[in-house]
């Protein structure tokens, strides 16, 4: 984890608030207990925070929060899941037909930090880290 700990030392806070909403989102899954975090970077394109139960059998992670890299001054955060591991009741996101390691995902994208969205993707954060409990 030193080499996560060394990318958010190194980031750069902008008017977004991006990595506040990383952070806060990363705290809430550092506090999850029997989960191992996993960081994958990708200088330039993405910086991968992959979180698995020590339960799950099938699958090596039950979300993915990216940090997009596009343009360093200005990272946005894409937050992902497996389609049959969340509901998603205010449909805020957006269905990635195979798109999360070759299954059916759902991403919430955040472009800058909101109190009402990160909340929501902890709910859903809770909703996996529960389904990947019983997997």
């Amino acid at each position: 984890m030193e080499e996560l700990e060394k990318f958010v030392d190194q980031w750069e806070e902008t008017e977004s608030q991006t990595k506040k909403a990383f952070q806060t989102i990363m705290e809430h899954l550092m506090a999850m207990a029997d989960v191992t975090l996993e960081f994958h970077p990708r200088p330039g394109l993405t910086y991968s925070l992959r979180p698995r139960h020590k339960n799950q059998k099938e699958r090596s992670l039950f979300a993915m929060a990216d940090v997009i890299d596009d343009d360093p001054g200005e990272r946005w955060l894409s937050v992902c899941f497996y389609g049959d591991m969340i509901s998603d009741p205010e449909e805020l996101g957006d269905l990635i037909p195979e798109g999360l390691l070759g299954d059916d995902g759902y991403c919430f994208d955040l472009y800058a930090y909101d109190e009402e969205e990160i909340s929501y993707i902890k709910e859903r954060l809770d909703e996996a880290y529960n389904s990947a409990a019983q997997s």
